[in-house]
């Protein structure tokens, strides 16, 4: 925990240093104050000099002030310096999981992911602001209220040699207790979010199957799992605190007693006394603030622990330097294998083709047989495991990032739209498309005829609102802004992934019709479960089992491929797919 802060704390310095130098000013202010005060008792009010407790109670009122801003100066400059460093913290991690691959992604889970960047920061954010408001303030104040109470009566000083380890056993005890509460409640509020998220993105799928009640159940059961957590932790912080109490009030009364006697015996004046219970009470506070910092290091060490998982954990996906002037589209597969880490088997296995500008090609296959995996491949979310592909004739790991993003296009299995305007989601790929752009782009992805007359919230047309992940939209119409997405981009390879499944058969031939016309010098890959998207495509590829089994024309592919034929007869017949 403490080298992750360092880490992050660098940069503010300058403020860390401020917020030592104000709270050091503090502490005096506070060790002033009681002496000023039984000064003011003995000197003043026990003489019945008006004129020292108007010197001694002006300097008392100056230096309360004093103590005033230095403490709001302190706390500002910790706040500032906690929220920034939180604010670092998350950034860091949100760029660390924007590279991790796909598989690093489903290592970790979104829902811990989402915990781990905001309520395992705010962790640190909590402790890091205690511990700049109050760790150096707290034992400077006790060691500094230990000399000032013996300097005013050393005969008292076994009270707090007796109740500063009672306050600091109660507080480790407390400790002790509440960490392994602590690891819990993480790991309860992980499965929270989780639950709750797969709950809300899969209702439609609760409400056909009429499973809220069971859905409920589950939610409340982890619900509870945390609920249950946090009481045992609060029935902890509920002891403490009338503990802690009952050691002040004990002291205090200890004091009173004891130095009653004294000053009876003459031993000490009443002023004297007055400062050594307000000095004892400081001590007392002292060893609880920083005591209650330590009782949040615990969670918050499991904190650091889980955001160390994130940001230690290296990218797969290493990126190129290589920028792209002039892109041709030329696509080749050479010896091209993939396996992720710990598989028996390879998910794909020796694939090898080209394909050049101007050409389709078709890929299909069973449901498993690595089709989606290897157009994943090529945009690089995730790498091969041996072999290459290459665009003109370069390796895709010798570019850039953002020089492969606008030379490669591809519309995703499962359409996700953002939430913004049909605009913003259109130029998610080209910030600079213009309008005209835009509604061609439409166009070719028979978008435009319900995007013109769609209105939202006196919105219509390309303004008018998507809502979060296109849920205000049918499949199909998300579908094909997801399509019209990829084409306002403008890239020289389209990767359509299984993209044509929601729509009807007029649309999907028409759609089809228009990118072999607008599309006609890119190079085209579509995956697709329809044999009717792929047939017209100049080249075909069959997978099954990670591998291509066979290759050609369609009219190629019913003559000679055996699984090709068990496909198309699948679907419709063979009698439907006369050449």
């Amino acid at each position: 925990m403490l080298k992750l802060l360092a880490r992050f704390a660098r940069p503010y310095s300058g403020q860390l240093v401020a917020v030592v130098v104000l709270q050091l000013a503090t502490v005096g202010a506070i060790l002033f104050l009681p002496a000023l005060n039984a000064q003011i008792i003995d000197d003043g009010i026990a003489t019945g000099d008006t004129d020292v407790i108007w010197r001694l109670g002006g300097i008392m009122l100056a230096v309360a002030l004093a103590q005033l801003a230095t403490s709001i100066g302190s706390v500002w400059f910790a706040a500032k310096a906690a929220m920034s460093i939180g604010r670092d913290i998350r950034a860091a991690i949100f760029r660390r999981v924007s590279k991790f691959s796909s598989y690093q992604m489903s290592q970790f889970g979104p829902a811990t992911l989402i915990t781990r960047a905001t309520n395992d920061v705010q962790q640190l954010q909590m402790v890091t602001l205690m511990s700049m408001s109050l760790l150096v303030l707290a034992p400077i104040m006790g060691a500094g209220g230990v000399v000032m109470a013996i300097r005013e009566d050393a005969g008292l000083s076994w009270l707090v040699w007796v109740s500063a380890p009672v306050v600091i056993a109660i507080m480790i005890f407390a400790g002790l207790k509440m960490m392994p509460l602590f690891r819990q409640m993480q790991e309860a509020i992980d499965d929270v979010n989780h639950t709750l998220r797969e709950q809300i993105t899969g209702m439609r799928v609760v409400r056909a199957f009429v499973r809220e009640a069971y859905e409920t159940r589950r939610f409340t059961k982890a619900n509870q799992h945390l609920t249950d957590l946090a009481v045992g932790v609060g029935k902890i912080f509920v002891l403490l605190f009338p503990l802690i109490s009952l050691v002040l009030h004990g002291a205090t009364a200890a004091v009173l007693w004891f130095g009653g006697i004294r000053v009876d015996a003459g031993l000490v004046e009443v002023g004297s006394l007055t400062a050594f219970m307000q000095y004892l009470l400081q001590i007392l506070m002292a060893v609880m603030m920083a005591t209650m910092i330590f009782l949040m290091i615990p969670r918050a060490m499991v904190s650091a622990k889980r955001i160390n998982e994130v940001l230690a954990t290296e990218p797969e996906l290493t990126e190129g330097e290589l920028d792209i002037d002039d892109v041709h589209g030329n696509l080749e597969f050479r010896d091209v294998t993939f396996a992720y880490p710990g598989a028996d088997e390879p998910v794909l296995s020796d694939i090898n083709f080209s394909a050049a500008p101007g050409q389709t090609i078709g890929i299909i296959g069973s449901t498993g047989s690595g089709k989606t995996t290897l157009l994943n491949l090529i945009p690089r979310l995730i790498d091969v495991t041996s072999g290459q592909i290459l665009i003109d004739g370069v390796p895709v790991t010798a570019y850039s990032r953002q020089a492969l993003s606008q030379a490669v296009g591809m519309v995703p299995q499962k359409a996700f739209l953002f939430s913004g305007t049909v605009a913003s989601n259109l130029r998610f790929g080209s910030p600079d498309a213009t309008d005209e752009d835009i509604w061609q782009a439409l166009d070719t992805a028979q978008a435009q005829e319900f995007v013109s007359v769609r209105e939202t919230k006196n919105a219509v047309g390309l303004e008018s609102s998507i809502a979060q992940g296109g849920s205000d939209v049918s499949g199909g119409q998300r579908q094909r802004l997801a399509i019209g997405r990829a084409l306002a981009a403008k890239p020289n390879i389209y990767l359509f992934d299984d993209s044509f499944s929601a729509l009807d058969a007029t649309n999907d031939a028409r759609l089809r019709a228009a990118l072999a016309d607008q599309l006609s010098e890119a190079t085209i890959l579509i995956v697709a479960q329809r044999v009717a998207t792929i047939r017209d495509a100049d080249h075909i590829l069959v997978l099954e089992r990670g591998r291509i089994v066979d290759e050609g024309t369609h009219d190629q592919l019913l003559d000679t491929s055996t699984v090709y034929q068990q496909i198309v007869a699948s679907q419709a017949g063979a009698h439907d797919w006369n050449r």
